[in-house]
């Protein structure tokens, strides 16, 4: 996971917040290269709700849908008794 699609999944704005802050995009990038998400997290929750607040993201990327087939359910059929 880079520090791009991390920004998606706290619904912030990565190319917002790169224009605007790009000291401080670079200074998270650096830092988020060097930790685990959890870890970035928990360090940066307080700068992570006011950037959302700030650079909202507006439209979340589309996933694609997977259809799965419809399982086929056996038949029980009651045995007849002689």
């Amino acid at each position: 996971m880079n520090l791009r699609t991390y920004l998606i999944t706290k619904k912030i704005d990565p190319d917002l917040l790169k224009k605007a802050e790009p000291e401080k995009y670079k200074e998270f990038n650096l830092q988020f290269s060097q930790m685990h998400p959890d870890s970035f997290t928990a360090q940066k929750l307080f700068l992570l709700n006011k950037l959302r607040r700030k650079f909202k993201l507006e439209k979340e990327p589309e996933e694609k849908t997977i259809v799965k087939p419809k399982s086929v359910k056996p038949k029980i059929v009651p045995k007849i008794k002689k």
